[in-house]
């Protein structure tokens, strides 16, 4: 017999690990005890070798469904005192916090199951969970996971639940939020006066009627509230849209199973799986041309967010509606979105007729998150509920504590001790007060989760960026990383790439080291250090933020670049009618004169441009619709491309602006474009034969430019990287921050 001590990191608390340990080593015959700790999970074994052995071996191959080792070490010492059995022992607590945080999960089957059954005690209740399943970030105040951490702590088991909670057979053995109708919070239903009108089940069935009836109703997700209404109703969609002041930009639709999906989308076997996954994001997918959805859901593009129900109360609300229901993040434009009842009254009172509410705290804001399908893989665009928070073990360690701030946009934070990489979930972009606010409070999490103290910062070179001022206000050492070298840096740490790439990095915006705004840009690029080779040539934002939402003036800013006044009052151009004769005079003077017309090398107001000469869209309400209007209108099986001219350090496509200029099919404008990306991007690959190939950048986002690219690679046989799990937008910079600097 012998005597082996395992020590487990990861996410390994809070997701069934110890019972699953437990009954493992009764099974094996195995003695000892599993406890946890502040930075994982302790195993002690004495028993045979061969099934000591075969313990370690089942635990690395099938761990718990929901659990993710980062590092499993073991090392055996002499026995000193026999065990007379297995048992769970008490939580050790001590200052060293490492032990790392799970993601919420969506409700399991066997809870479904539990609510949807007559005969069981918890039948019909909206708040139930188990180890494989429910709230974890969303309510725990810090680590190690335990019901006293958490936004239940208040709440005291009953009996029956106390009797599972002690079972390590039990399912719910140790689930911190474990509760019933008897001892657990509860669902209370509010009209617009923010009066009492309904409780529990009654309250389901009255939001229910009252949503048939085209109303807009608050309901409180696991991260935070979703306004809801009607999918199938275009009074009550447009109504939402009147309200939030969303004009256009696509909502997600919430469907009661996948049948009903499949009746308006068209589903890869991918793209089903990613639906019914045990995280349950929104995932984009194609439209069906005839769908019995509002067309205002997303209107002009082919494109829409569907996911299925992962609590227990959208479960049981289906069983009183059976519409599809739109189901977007409650907030006021630039704001997070809203955990608490009474700040959606005072911030959404003109938006929503009904508030259900539960009395269960949310401590931690999660939105949910957005993936879709490329190459038949999954590709994240907002990593959120069921993925983060998330880590990366590097394969060197840090000296210092390194805390990254990410970018201005789509904001993520990212911190760095010994190997480990923790990133947040989404905080969204930091254009407000109240946006600034969730982002420290993000912070404050995270530092009190891992006892965290950087002694080190890393922001971006933008001095205009929330993030950037916000760190040189600490007496903390900083460094600034250039925009796009950080998403490079993002892709190669995802890969654990150190040696020189060739990055191509296309995105919006981002801060350039020559003072200009870069977003079209190819780097030779290592873990240490880069070089710009090649950009697309420079041409002035019209208006400089202005033209980000009025895209016809980056239409004919490049118009400007190409041709006389003269010629262009000869030209036939949509983008030209957009304006009046006046206004193109006055903006060509504006355009010669460089006022408020900062330089650009960006792809994705490329993107803009092409929307607006080809006649799709002159005007746009939300970022990346112009690239979703081009994309929609590709057509395959043409091959053709607009011509380029690859210069010593530039990327010249004055020729294309030219020829789109004179073409009259948006259908061949736009693919004629995203063709000549493709070709651009092969030539220069070609040009550096013996490096591999880093994508980047939120325009690569654009699923059909990532999948010609990336195809005409395989062809060539080259090898290249994407980000899959972390987005390659803006929310992956602050992990490129931290490789930068490990």
């Amino acid at each position: 017999m012998i005597e082996t001590h395992i020590k487990i990191r990861g996410i390994v608390q809070g997701v069934g690990f110890r019972p699953y340990v437990y009954n493992l080593a009764l099974e094996l015959d195995l003695k000892g005890f599993v406890n946890n700790d502040e930075s994982g999970v302790n195993i002690v074994l004495q028993g045979d070798e061969k099934r000591i052995n075969s313990f370690i071996k089942t635990v690395q191959n099938t761990p718990p469904p929901l659990a993710k080792i980062e590092k499993l070490s073991t090392h055996q010492q002499s026995i000193t005192e026999e065990f007379d059995g297995f048992n769970i022992v008490q939580t050790e607590v001590n200052n060293a916090k490492t032990s790392l945080v799970s993601p919420d999960i969506a409700v399991c089957d066997e809870c479904i199951e539990d609510i949807l059954n007559p005969t069981n005690f918890r039948y019909n209740y909206a708040l139930t969970n188990c180890t494989n399943c429910g709230p974890r970030y969303t309510i725990i105040k810090t680590v190690p996971y335990d019901r006293v951490n958490t936004s239940m702590s208040s709440f005291t088991l009953c009996k029956t639940c106390q009797k599972e909670y002690e079972d390590p057979r039990n399912r719910r053995y140790h689930a911190q939020p474990i509760c019933c109708p008897t001892c657990g919070p509860a669902l209370t239903l509010y009209n617009k006066e923010h009066q009492e009108i309904a409780k529990e089940e009654k309250s389901l069935e009255l939001l229910a009627s009252k949503i048939k009836l085209g109303e807009i109703v608050a309901i409180k997700s696991l991260g935070g509230f979703h306004l809801v209404c009607d999918a199938t109703s275009s009074y009550a969609v447009n109504k939402l849209r009147q309200r939030k002041n969303r004009p256009s930009k696509p909502l997600a639709v919430l469907f009661k199973d996948i049948e009903q999906i499949k009746k308006t989308a068209q589903l890869s076997s991918c793209e089903e799986a990613l639906i019914l996954s045990k995280e349950k994001p929104i995932v984009l997918v194609k439209k069906k041309e005839n769908s019995f959805l509002s067309q205002s859901i997303a209107p002009n593009i082919d494109r829409i967010g569907v996911f299925l129900p992962f609590t227990p109360l959208y479960v049981l609300l289906f069983n009183h509606i059976d519409v599809p229901l739109v189901a977007t993040s409650a907030n006021l434009s630039d704001e997070p979105i809203i955990i608490k009842k009474d700040e959606l009254y005072r911030k959404l009172p003109f938006v929503f007729d009904y508030v259900l509410d539960y009395n269960r705290a949310i401590i931690n804001a999660c939105d949910d998150s957005v993936v879709q399908v490329v190459n038949e893989e999954l590709f994240m665009l907002r990593k959120a509920r069921g993925y983060a928070p998330d880590f990366l073990t590097l394969q060197k360690s840090s000296k210092k504590a390194i805390l990254a701030l990410g970018a201005n946009q789509k904001n993520t934070l990212a911190l760095c001790f010994d190997n480990t990489v923790i990133t947040s979930p989404h905080i969204g972009d930091l254009n407000s007060i109240e946006a600034m606010q969730f982002f420290e409070n993000t912070l404050e999490t995270f530092k009190r989760f891992y006892n965290f103290t950087p002694e080190l910062i890393v922001c971006d070179k933008h001095h205009n960026y929330e993030t950037t001022k916000w760190a040189k206000q600490q007496s903390v050492p900083i460094v600034q990383i250039q925009h796009h070298y950080a998403h490079v840096l993002s892709c190669m740490a995802q890969y654990q790439l150190e040696e020189k790439v060739l990055a191509f990095a296309f995105d919006g915006t981002g801060y350039g080291d020559d003072g200009n705004i870069w977003g079209g840009e190819v780097f030779l690029a290592s873990k240490k250090e880069y070089v710009r080779i090649k950009h697309f040539e420079y041409f002035k934002l019209l208006g400089g933020e202005l033209a980000i939402k009025q895209i016809k003036r980056i239409g004919l800013s490049l118009l400007f670049e190409n041709y006389t006044l003269q010629e262009l009052f000869s030209l036939d151009n949509p983008c030209l009618k957009a304006f009046s004769n006046k206004e193109i005079e006055l903006l060509h003077t504006v355009w010669n004169k460089g006022l408020n017309a900062p330089l650009t090398s960006s792809v994705g107001r490329l993107f803009d441009a092409v929307c607006s000469l080809s006649g799709i869209e002159q005007n746009v309400s939300y970022e990346g619709e112009s690239g979703l209007l081009v994309e929609q209108v590709y057509d395959e099986t043409l091959k053709d491309a607009y011509s380029y001219n690859l210069g010593l350090n530039t990327i010249n496509i004055n020729e294309a602006i030219k020829q789109m200029a004179v073409e009259s099919e948006s259908r061949l404008i736009c693919t004629k474009f995203i063709n000549m990306l493709v070709n651009i991007i092969v030539e220069i690959s070609n040009a550096n034969p013996t490096l591999e190939v880093v994508f980047t950048g939120g325009v690569f986002q654009n699923k059909t430019l990532l999948e010609q690219v990336t195809s005409k690679l395989d062809v060539l046989g080259r090898k290249y990287y994407y980000s899959r799990d972390v987005p390659l937008n803006d929310a992956g910079i602050s992990l490129g921050q931290i490789y930068s600097q490990v």
